[in-house]
Parts: C-alpha cells; sequence; structure tokens
C-alpha cells in the first residue's frame, strides 16, 4: 500500500496534528486491514484493534521514512502513540473511521517509544544492495 501525502481526502484543520498525520493514519489503517487478512467492508471483520493499527502505523512509518520516522511525526504533532489515539478518535468523530464498544483512547498509549522502534531497534534492508 502506497502512502500519498497528496491525498483528496480532507482533514480538520488540527491545531494539534497536520493533515497528512490524518492521512497517514488512514493508509495505515488499509495497510493493516490488508496485513492482516482483515474484510474492509465488513464491521465485524474488518475491525483491528488500537494496538493492531499501531504495529501497522510502525511498520508502514519504516517502510516510508525509515529511520527519520519519528522525525516525520513530530513535524506533524505527533510525539508518541498516545497522539495517534487523539487522531483515531478525532477521525472516528468524523466518521471515518469506526469503533466498536470495547474500543478506548487509552488502547493507544504508551504502546512503544518512538525513539527505540524507530532509531534504536531499526534494522535497514540490505539485501537487495548485496544481492548477485
Amino acid at each position: 500500500r502506497t502512502f500519498r501525502m497528496g491525498s483528496t481526502a480532507s482533514y480538520p484543520k488540527s491545531r494539534t496534528y497536520h493533515p497528512n498525520a490524518f492521512k497517514f493514519v488512514y493508509s495505515a489503517l488499509k495497510f493493516t486491514q490488508e496485513r492482516l487478512g482483515r474484510d474492509r467492508r465488513s464491521e465485524v471483520t474488518g475491525h483491528i484493534s488500537g494496538p493492531e493499527l499501531l504495529d501497522g502505523l510502525r511498520v508502514l512509518a519504516l517502510q516510508h521514512f525509515g529511520m527519520l520516522s519519528a522525525v516525520v511525526f513530530r513535524k506533524w504533532g505527533v510525539k508518541s502513540t498516545d497522539d495517534f489515539g487523539h487522531i483515531v478518535f478525532e477521525m472516528i468523530e468524523l466518521g471515518e473511521m469506526r469503533r466498536t464498544p470495547n474500543d478506548q483512547l487509552s488502547d493507544f498509549f504508551d504502546v512503544y517509544n518512538f525513539d527505540k522502534v524507530f532509531q534504536d531497534d531499526y534494522v535497514p534492508e540490505t539485501s537487495s544492495a548485496f544481492s548477485k
């Protein structure tokens, strides 16, 4: 799945988060549903949890931004997984995402540390650089 910052989706002018943060979360939702084999058309089988979405956000960010993921997110006003939770719940209010009664904002709190997952644990993909 390709993330396009120039997407035509329109998100509110947030005082806290850049519009690209909303677009990236939406792209990560689709990416995670596909990655986990969930049916996006169904509310029941298409649902992913907060931690599942955060894992998809992590993987997609590393694919697109590599070690600069945390820098990009900070530029967008996103400093922690908590911020992604706030974005998700704003998108739910706008009707861009759905939730189940079990989904809570706290599902996104302190799930991982950006510096750890995007820098300390980062291993660049070098297989194509060393293939014959």
